[in-house]
């Protein structure tokens, strides 16, 4: 396994195990203290990290099966889930925890990051298929 299948298996545990510890948090912490909306946004932040952190790992693995050609595109898909993962769930733990609305205006850039890295990933798939491979 290359550097950047390291780096993308690491930086997707690191988030898995943080979207558990957030999850935990949650549950047990703040359940008692936050509104039933707040939770409840709290909780989407979790999942959405927790799917990415997911499509971390296994962009690492898709990575390990692909040519070095990929690796860019891949880099740039993990680089953008990780970076959605920061826009949009944290802007949800903020918004969950304080409650100031105007968070809210970050998250759709979380989004559009995942957005991008599903694209890189089509696309890198789209040339692999294009190629025969």
């Amino acid at each position: 396994m290359g550097n950047n299948q390291t780096g993308l298996v690491f930086t997707g545990a690191l988030c898995a195990f943080f979207a558990v510890a957030m999850g935990a948090f949650g549950a047990h912490a703040l359940a008692p203290i936050l509104s039933e909306r707040s939770l409840a946004i709290w909780q989407t932040g979790v999942h959405y990290q927790m799917f990415h952190a997911t499509a971390l790992l296994f962009l690492a693995w898709y990575a390990s099966s692909r040519s070095r050609a990929s690796d860019k595109l891949l880099t740039w898909a993990g680089r953008a889930f990780f970076s959605g993962i920061l826009l949009f769930s944290g802007s949800l733990y903020a918004l969950a925890l304080s409650e100031i609305k105007i968070l809210g205006i970050i998250t759709p850039f979380g989004g559009i990051s995942f957005l991008a890295g599903w694209a890189l990933v089509m696309y890198d798939a789209f040339i692999q298929l294009k190629h025969g491979k």
